[in-house]
């Protein structure tokens, strides 16, 4: 695996795209072109979009300024990985696994992730974070 969340076989099928803060319209655009191109159906996109706009908005305001997104078929899934440089995170059991309080105004981005994909995967370390999603093609 690569630094940046994709694995070093399907570096060659993966779309990938560098984003700010400014450019996450620009991306989820990009996003939603390549996951109906990949076998998205139209239908399901909305809640895609949903999920990649929490991870990718919660990478450049509280990993880096700077994150990537990379974007692949694997199968009978859409994977999707977002990885930023922010390495303060200390992950306490599994992200996003429980929902946030019943008055909380932030917080709740993971956890609607989780909801919304078929998995969530999280790692964190010296080089970074990574958040992995895995949407069904169905």
């Amino acid at each position: 695996m690569k630094d940046d969340g994709v694995p070093a076989h399907v570096t060659r099928a993966a779309r990938e795209r560098a984003f700010s803060l400014a450019d996450l319209p620009d991306l989820r655009e990009f996003a939603a072109a390549e996951a109906q191109r990949r076998g998205m159906r139209e239908g399901a996109i909305g809640d895609f979009l949903v999920a990649l706009n929490e991870v990718a908005t919660n990478a450049v305001t509280h990993g880096s300024t700077k994150a990537r997104l990379g974007i692949w078929r694997d199968g009978a899934a859409l994977v999707v990985a977002v990885h930023d440089d922010g390495r303060q995170w200390r992950l306490e059991g599994e992200p996003g696994h429980d929902p946030p309080p019943e008055n909380a105004t932030s917080g709740m981005g993971l956890w609607v992730t989780r909801m919304l994909s078929n998995d969530l995967h999280v790692t964190t370390g010296p080089a970074g974070t990574t958040v992995t999603m895995r949407f069904l093609l169905d």
